[in-house]
Order: structure tokens, then sequence, then C-alpha cells
């Protein structure tokens, strides 16, 4: 797409990053639902699967024309929010999950 001015670049940058935001938050649903199939902190951060991912994306990026290390960078940063929300979801609901001991309540703070 060509365009002849300034405001038409920032426009449709504009309209991209709408687009772009849909897609994280659709992904940041997903996320928050993967913490329910882990069993442990360390499931959470699941390395393997971030290489995995970060590999894909480098490849996707190269095939579509985008600088692999631009696309590296932003999954990298955006993975590493992600794993910030799911320890959250997991831990609350390793909480809500946790037995009452003794009959006390438990604090929750």
């Amino acid at each position: 797409m060509d365009v002849q001015s300034l405001d038409e670049v920032r426009a449709n940058i504009d309209r991209l990053d709408r687009g772009i935001i849909r897609l994280m938050a659709e992904r940041g649903a997903f996320v928050r639902q993967a913490a329910r199939f882990k069993a442990s902190p360390a499931d959470v951060e699941a390395p393997g699967r971030v290489e995995q991912v970060v590999a894909q994306v480098r490849a996707l990026a190269a095939d579509a024309g985008l600088e692999p290390q631009v696309a590296e960078a932003a999954y990298r940063a955006m993975i590493a929010s992600f794993i910030e929300v799911e320890h959250s979801v997991f831990l609350a609901a390793q909480r809500r999950e946790a037995p009452v001991a003794e009959g006390r309540v438990r604090d929750t703070l």
C-alpha cells in the first residue's frame, strides 16, 4: 500500500495497532486458560515452549518480510509479560484449591 502523506502513514499504523491489540487480548485469554493445565510454577515458565515460539515467529517474520530480530524482541517482551499474568492466575487458582487447615480461615492477603 503506497501512501501519500505522513498522516496516512500514521492512520494506517493506528489501524494496525488496533488489530494487533485485539489479537494480543485474544492471545492473553488463552494464556490465562493455559494456567489451568499447569501443575507448577515451573510449568508456567516453560522455557522450551518459549524458545519454540520464538523460533516459529522468527521464521514467520522472515517469510512475511519483517526483520526476524524485530519479531523476536516483540515476542520475548510479550511472552515475559504474559508469563507474569499466567503466574498470577496460576497462584490464584492454587489459593482457591488449597484446603483450609484445622477449620481456621486462611489468610488470603
